[in-house]
């Protein structure tokens, strides 16, 4: 079933919204021209089937949250940031993943669009913790992380499967109460 929820914020340079299959053709050309800033960190879907299995993913599944980020004058999608695995009850959790695209990068878009979606989380979807796995050696998203005021909690060795290989990854977090004291 798709989302339905309130309004998504929108920011000065960068506006949210969720993603479409209709958004297959650009999205996919934008993570094809953007393989040598995303490798050997993210591999977003450069196909149009990888594309539709990954929407239709993010779209039907009640414990994801996808967002585009999408320059407000004009300049198309900038990147993405997915809430994923969300667990309610007790926990009110979700794990961060995200990507800007190579025409995006190096300009403050995807911090922009981090501060929206962080505010969106801990606001209307009612979250109190969210969480960023990053690779050791990537530096744009652990600066991404530390910039937004998460907070490294620890190391896993060979924690998630990436590109066909267990990667180690950082473990950063946010809580309600740390965004609302910092």
């Amino acid at each position: 079933m798709p989302h339905t929820s309130p309004r998504l914020p929108e920011g000065p340079r960068v506006a949210l919204r969720r993603f479409t299959l209709a958004d297959g053709p650009e999205f996919t050309a934008r993570a094809r021209e953007s393989k040598d800033l995303h490798r050997p960190w993210l591999f977003p879907p450069d196909s149009d089937e990888a594309y539709a299995a990954y929407a239709g993913a993010l779209i039907a599944d009640p414990a994801r949250e996808g967002f585009l980020l999408c320059e407000r004058d004009g300049g198309g999608i900038a990147g993405f940031i997915n809430i994923n695995n969300i667990v309610r009850g007790g926990f009110q959790c979700g794990a961060l993943g995200y990507g800007a695209f190579a025409h995006a990068a190096g300009r403050g878009l995807m911090r922009e669009g981090l501060e929206l979606v962080l505010g969106y989380a801990f606001g209307p979807l009612g979250l109190h913790r969210l969480e960023i796995n990053a690779q050791p050696g990537n530096a744009a998203s652990i600066a991404l992380a530390r910039g937004a005021g998460f907070r490294l909690e620890g190391f896993s060795p060979r924690m998630i499967q990436v590109a066909g290989a267990w990667r180690d990854h950082e473990r950063w977090a946010l809580t309600a109460e740390m965004r609302a004291s910092g």
